[in-house]
């Protein structure tokens, strides 16, 4: 009854209820207006939630896991926060589509109290720019919306595999760093063989004068 109805028998993925909302209109159910201010309203709405999961968090809270956390500094942390600083609005708008990143991006920028205002424009733009693409793919397609959703799927996975790649690269690097910085190097060696004889050298002239001494005293 829900495929003669023209309801989808499943319901869609999140990423794919853009084109849902798009064959809803081209079924004259919602105009492409409707659709649109609908499915940006709702990614604003999420995130903000996650802004004001940020928020709750704090810096102070985060500079304190990240103290703990194996392989990864404060220095990275810092260098992260000067980048929000200066590239934050940019980070909002264009994460906003690219799967992973279009929802945790409001993370960090609660953490660092991004001005509301800023952060609504840029999350709606975004979102809508994002939107926009899913209902006219939706509208466009009409039964055949579900596509949409098998190509999003291998963009999410691309997506995920380049974050995969990066991360594992990232504790390569930070594992091979720790075991050079704890490994002395040659020069420490070449310095503490050059200490040692010093020390030799030092220690056979006040012999050599503890004996000098010892004759003329006799």
């Amino acid at each position: 009854m829900a495929r003669g109805a023209g309801v989808p028998a499943r319901p869609a993925r999140p990423l794919g209820a853009g084109a849902l909302a798009g064959f809803a209109s081209a079924q004259g159910r919602m105009s492409l207006v409707a659709a649109l201010a609908w499915t940006t309203a709702g990614s604003v709405a999420g995130a903000l939630a996650l802004y004001g999961i940020g928020a709750l968090i704090g810096r102070d809270r985060i500079r304190a896991m990240v103290a703990r956390l194996p392989l990864v500094k404060l220095d990275d942390l810092d260098r992260t926060e000067a980048w929000f600083a200066r590239h934050g609005a940019k980070a909002v708008f264009f994460g906003r589509m690219i799967p992973i990143f279009r929802s945790l991006i409001s993370v960090p920028a609660g953490v660092e109290r991004m001005r509301m205002a800023t952060f609504v424009l840029y999350t709606a733009l975004g979102s809508l720019l994002w939107n926009t693409v899913f209902v006219l793919a939706g509208y466009g397609l009409g039964d055949n919306w579900r596509t949409v959703e098998e190509y999003v799927g291998v963009y999410s996975k691309a997506v995920v595999a380049l974050v995969g790649l990066a991360a594992v690269a990232f504790v390569a690097v930070r594992i091979v760093k720790s075991r050079r910085s704890a490994r002395p190097g040659p020069g420490a060696h070449r310095a503490e063989a050059s200490g040692n004889r010093r020390a030799e050298a030092g220690g056979s002239r006040r012999a050599e004068a503890r004996e000098l001494t010892r004759d003329r005293n006799f």
